[in-house]
């Protein structure tokens, strides 16, 4: 089936998530980046309402981080699902990605703000361009370049979502292209 972090047998309903993901890629294999990542996140929207989908082991939090579970990789490294768990309040820093991204909240929500670098004569920062709460079910995806974003877990219960990346996940170890620390601006003092 493809590389698992923790050396264990997918759940049937994970190899069927994965089935579906292999199947719209295949379908859509002259699609840009643009077109697979939302032919992938129709692939897993079905997914994400079924009790069982990931084991104990998969659903484990770390309390210092949100904690990523690689749960699958496809051996010719042109996907991973990765399942990424959230305790309340667990953030990520305001980053972008190697490659397009599937976002699907499988448990609790997640708030997504989405960046814009803007460059003026005191040079870069970024501007908030949106924010969106992603409840359960929710599916969206991320297409570099202007994936700027950071992610949060607002609620005050352990949040899952399920992540599919573009690239071997078992190999790179993260997603994240770019980690920026810059002054932050709203759009008013843009003007």
């Amino acid at each position: 089936m493809g590389v698992s972090e923790h050396g264990e047998s997918p759940t049937p309903l994970l190899s069927r998530l994965v089935a579906d993901i292999r199947t719209a890629l295949r379908d859509g294999a002259a699609d840009g980046p643009e077109r697979t990542a939302a032919r992938v996140a129709q692939a897993v929207a079905p997914h994400l309402r079924h009790e069982g989908l990931l084991s104990p082991a998969q659903l484990e939090p770390d309390q210092w981080s949100y904690r990523q579970h690689v749960l699958h990789a496809e051996p010719d490294g042109t996907f991973s699902v990765v399942a990424l768990v959230w305790l309340p309040g667990q953030r990520t820093s305001i980053h972008d990605h190697l490659c397009w991204c599937v976002i699907g909240t499988y448990r609790g929500a997640e708030e997504e703000v989405r960046y814009r670098l803007v460059n003026d004569a005191e040079g870069p920062f970024l501007v908030p361009v949106d924010t969106a709460m992603n409840d359960t079910g929710t599916v969206t995806f991320l297409v570099p370049p202007g994936d700027i974003h950071e992610v949060r877990n607002p609620a005050d219960c352990t949040t899952v979502s399920i992540h599919v990346y573009g690239a071997d996940m078992s190999s790179l170890g993260s997603s994240i292209r770019r980690n920026y620390d810059l002054p932050v601006r709203s759009a008013e003092s843009c003007v």
